[in-house]
């Protein structure tokens, strides 16, 4: 166990192999040559640094026509990866803060396949005061009014329980250093605003901007006027 994990932390380690998975968070797949755009290097050595990756199963790849897509084997390593990010030391973070190029990726953004930031926080914080979640502190638990009122939502909570991934669990929050909900639940609460355009994605960022509808239904669902 100890020689893999060194291997792991090795892996991750490299500053080029970091900024791929990082930019894998994204949600999305990506070809090798767009990763070696967003890693500054040639496309020689990122495939070097693909093949590592996949070999060591942090990463799959998938054929389409005569592109190849990588992207996280599973999603627990793309919640490790986020994860990674609450070890930056608080004084280097809120030095970040004033940097206004972070502060939309700050505010709201996707985590992989979930809400995270300022917003994500506040949604998690809101429906655990609404008693839809209940925090049992190493552990979400959705409610029997929970239940209802995400199924009110037109959200399928007993074809989410059959999947074979966690249904809802907390997750650090990097930039809050708070939790927000991870799991198949949030995924398809992200799913679901994002189709009724409630948010929309910014262009090659995590970062998520809310629309003039997407205020109004937080509002009204979560009571956050924004």
């Amino acid at each position: 166990m100890e020689e893999h994990f060194k291997q792991i932390a090795s892996l991750i380690g490299d500053p080029t192999r970091a900024t791929i998975l990082w930019t894998l968070l994204d949600g999305k797949a990506f070809t090798a040559t767009e990763l070696a755009i967003a890693a500054d290097t040639s496309p020689q050595n990122i495939s070097m640094h693909l093949n590592k990756l996949v070999q060591a199963q942090l990463l799959c790849v998938e054929s389409q026509g005569r592109h190849k897509y990588y992207k996280f084997a599973r999603k627990d390593i793309a919640y490790a990866i986020e994860a990674l990010a609450n070890l930056i030391p608080v004084e280097i973070d809120q030095k970040a803060k004033t940097n206004t190029i972070e502060v939309p990726v700050k505010y709201c953004r996707s985590c992989y396949d979930h809400l995270a930031g300022k917003i994500g926080v506040a949604v998690t914080d809101s429906l655990i005061d609404q008693k839809i979640i209940i925090d049992q502190g190493k552990n979400f638990e959705l409610s029997a009014n929970g239940q209802a009122w995400f199924t009110d939502l037109g959200i399928n909570i007993s074809g989410l329980k059959q999947l074979r991934r966690s249904f809802l669990r907390p997750c650090l929050d990097w930039s809050e250093r708070r939790h927000h909900m991870a799991g198949a639940l949030p995924a398809a609460l992200l799913d679901k605003m994002l189709n009724e355009d409630w948010i929309r994605k910014m262009q090659n960022s995590r970062a998520i901007v809310i629309t003039a509808k997407g205020q109004q239904m937080i509002d009204k669902h979560f009571k956050l006027p924004l």
